[in-house]
């Protein structure tokens, strides 16, 4: 594939899950109604196993819903139908029987996958009816597990423990030192790698590191897809280490891990919070000058001191790097 100008608009797929995948897609959905962005898909994890996502996988056998949800309402638009159905779709039931804490997208999202019998058909039903500024399909067609190899969890602390589930990796009080899918090579969706084929830029991250943004990486397919593509791959770094998953991690150690489960994935641009890189900047900058990328410093938070990423200012981020190419 020819990359289009930079002048025009650009396709771009961006891969993760829960929060920050939220708050990006929130960011890339600006540049498609700035005419920056004509194509916007994304891939989002589905190894979800808690709450109300958990749930319903365990009851239905169906992939989780709920980073789905997420993405779609990202998508919305900012008009009133846009913003009412986000919130219907994020909205979650109260009260104390059967039905609390269930989410009316996932509810949705898998009355239609049981009516439809097509997981990728009926998240485009779902965001037709949103009038969705973009296209979201799941990283793999089957449910699956993340697992990972913990340290610090046994009497002797170099001894590893297998951690399996989404929340268990999330919250483990051990030290990750690797993940794995299991199974290790779900079926995914050509949509998927045609999305891939064809996109000008592609945006990991940021996200739950080991959980959401990783997971992208260990799907045989997908990342052979990544690897072999044209697009360019921006990596968007975390604001803050997340208790459990990362604890004591630098933006530096984040890249680490990502180079080591994927050693042969070009990195194009590596975008960083001015003020979240603090004193690693130096080590920052070598990690990035080894793995051939350029680094963007660029103010992304949000202004009130929590560690999520600003939707305006990411998109206007995002488009600079875009137009620079």
């Amino acid at each position: 594939m020819t990359p289009r100008p930079h002048d025009r608009a650009q396709a771009v797929v961006a891969l993760g899950g829960g929060h920050g995948l939220h708050a990006s897609l929130t960011a890339l959905r600006m540049l498609v109604d700035d005419l920056t962005v004509d194509e916007l898909t994304a891939v989002v994890t589905v190894a979800d196993n808690g709450g109300s996502s958990g749930r319903l996988r365990g009851e239905f056998g169906v992939l989780p819903p709920g980073d789905l949800r997420m993405a779609l309402a990202a998508l919305c638009g900012d008009d009133e139908w846009g913003d009412t159905w986000a919130r219907v779709l994020q909205h979650r039931f109260e009260g104390e029987g059967e039905m609390r804490g269930h989410v009316v997208g996932n509810l949705l999202i898998v009355g239609l996958w049981e009516l439809l019998g097509d997981h990728v058909d009926a998240l485009d039903w779902v965001g037709r009816l949103l009038g969705a500024k973009g296209r979201v399909l799941p990283m793999a067609m089957t449910p699956m597990d993340i697992t990972a190899e913990v340290r610090g969890l046994a009497d002797d602390p170099d001894e590893l423990t297998l951690v399996r589930g989404q929340v268990e990796v999330a919250t483990t009080e051990g030290v990750i030192t690797s993940v794995a899918l299991d199974p290790p090579d779900p079926e995914i969706s050509p949509a998927v790698l045609a999305a891939i084929e064809e996109a000008d830029w592609a945006v990991l991250g940021p996200g739950s590191w080991f959980s959401s943004v990783i997971p992208h990486l260990l799907v045989p397919q997908l990342r052979q897809a990544l690897v072999a593509t044209d697009a360019r791959l921006i990596v968007v770094l975390n604001l803050a280490e997340q208790q459990g998953e990362t604890h004591g991690f630098g933006p530096a150690d984040h890249l680490a891990v990502l180079a080591e489960h994927a050693p042969d994935l070009a990195v194009h641009t590596v975008l960083a919070d001015r003020e979240s890189v603090g004193d690693g900047l130096d080590d920052l900058r070598a990690m990035v000058a080894a793995l051939g990328a350029r680094l963007e410093i660029d103010d992304v938070a949000m202004s009130d001191g929590t560690p999520r990423h600003d939707p305006t200012l990411l998109a206007a981020a995002y488009a600079r790097i875009m137009q620079s190419g």
